[in-house]
C-alpha cells in the first residue's frame, strides 16, 4: 500500500468551454470546481486564470481575485499557482508574477526559466525570500539535467526538491502512457526529488496509479485530460478525482493526512 497526495488542475492554460462546458474559466467557475473537487479528495489546486477573452493570464490581479474565491469556497485547499507562459509570456513576466503575488505555492518550468539565466536566478531568489514553495516543471530528462546543473552552481536553492514529470503533451498530441515514468524516474534517481505525476490524455488515470505505486504523487485534472479510457468526454473535475480516489483505493493505496 503507498500513501499519496492528490493536487487538481481543472483547466490549464489552453482549453475552454468549447473543448468542455464543465470547464472553469471565471474565478467563480474555478472556485466551485475546487470545492466540488476537495469534497471529493483533491488536496490541493493548481491554478490557472483567464482574461476577459478566456485566454491565460498570469495577472496578479486576477491571481488575487481567483485565490480569494478559492479561499472562501475551499477553505482547507492548498493552492498552488502557475507561472506557465505558455507560449506569451518571457521570463520577465514570470517574474514579475512571482513578486506581485508572493505566493504560497507556485510551479516553475525549469524550460522556460533556461530562457534568461539571470531572470531564473532573480526568481528562485525571490521564491526562497517568500516563502513561496515552488515546483519544477519537468518535460523531460533535458529538463532534470538543467535542474541538476542549477542545484550544483546555486542558481536553485537545494531544499527547492518538488518537481512535477509531465507525461505526454499537448502538441504535437502525444498521449501519456504508464511506462513512460521510467525515464524521469532514472534520470532524477541521484537528485531527492519529491516529485509529482501529471499526465496527458485518457491513460491519466493509469499513469497516476503507476505514479503512485512507484512512490510519487498525483496531479489530475481537465487541464491534461477531459477523457474517459474509452475516449468519451468526462462529466467533470471532480467526478475524475472522485473515480480516481476509489481506483486508488480499490488498489490498495490511501491519501495521505495533510
Amino acid at each position: 500500500m503507498a500513501e499519496y497526495r492528490l493536487m487538481v488542475a481543472p483547466n490549464g492554460a489552453r482549453r475552454g468551454r468549447g473543448d468542455h462546458p464543465e470547464l472553469p474559466v471565471t474565478p467563480q467557475q474555478t472556485a466551485a470546481a475546487a470545492a466540488a473537487c476537495y469534497a471529493a479528495g483533491a488536496q490541493a489546486l493548481h491554478l490557472h486564470v483567464r482574461d476577459d477573452a478566456g485566454r491565460h493570464s498570469l495577472d496578479a490581479g486576477r491571481y488575487r481575485e481567483a485565490l480569494d474565491a478559492v479561499r472562501e469556497s475551499a477553505p482547507g485547499m492548498a493552492v498552488q499557482i502557475t507561472t506557465e507562459s505558455a507560449g506569451v509570456y518571457d521570463t520577465s513576466a514570470q517574474l514579475a508574477c512571482l513578486e506581485a503575488v508572493r505566493p504560497a505555492a507556485a510551479s516553475v518550468s525549469i524550460r522556460e526559466m533556461a530562457r534568461d539565466t539571470s531572470v531564473a536566478a532573480r526568481a528562485y531568489a525571490l521564491c526562497a525570500e517568500a516563502g513561496t514553495q515552488v515546483q519544477h516543471i519537468l518535460y523531460g530528462p533535458d529538463c532534470i539535467a538543467q535542474l541538476r546543473v542549477w542545484y550544483q552552481d546555486g542558481t536553485v536553492p537545494g531544499r527547492m526538491r518538488d518537481a512535477i514529470f509531465v507525461l505526454g503533451k499537448y502538441t504535437p498530441p502525444v498521449l501519456a502512457q504508464p511506462d513512460g515514468l521510467a525515464a524521469f524516474r532514472d534520470a532524477a534517481a541521484d537528485l531527492r526529488l519529491n516529485w509529482t505525476v501529471c499526465a496527458f490524455g485518457r491513460h491519466e488515470h493509469a499513469c497516476l496509479l503507476a505514479a503512485i505505486a512507484a512512490g510519487g504523487d498525483a496531479r489530475i485534472g481537465f487541464e491534461n485530460n477531459i477523457e474517459t479510457p474509452e475516449g468519451g468526454l468526462l462529466a467533470d473535475n471532480a467526478a475524475s478525482v472522485a473515480a480516481f480516489v476509489q481506483a486508488a483505493r480499490d488498489a490498495g493505496h490511501r491519501l495521505k493526512e495533510c
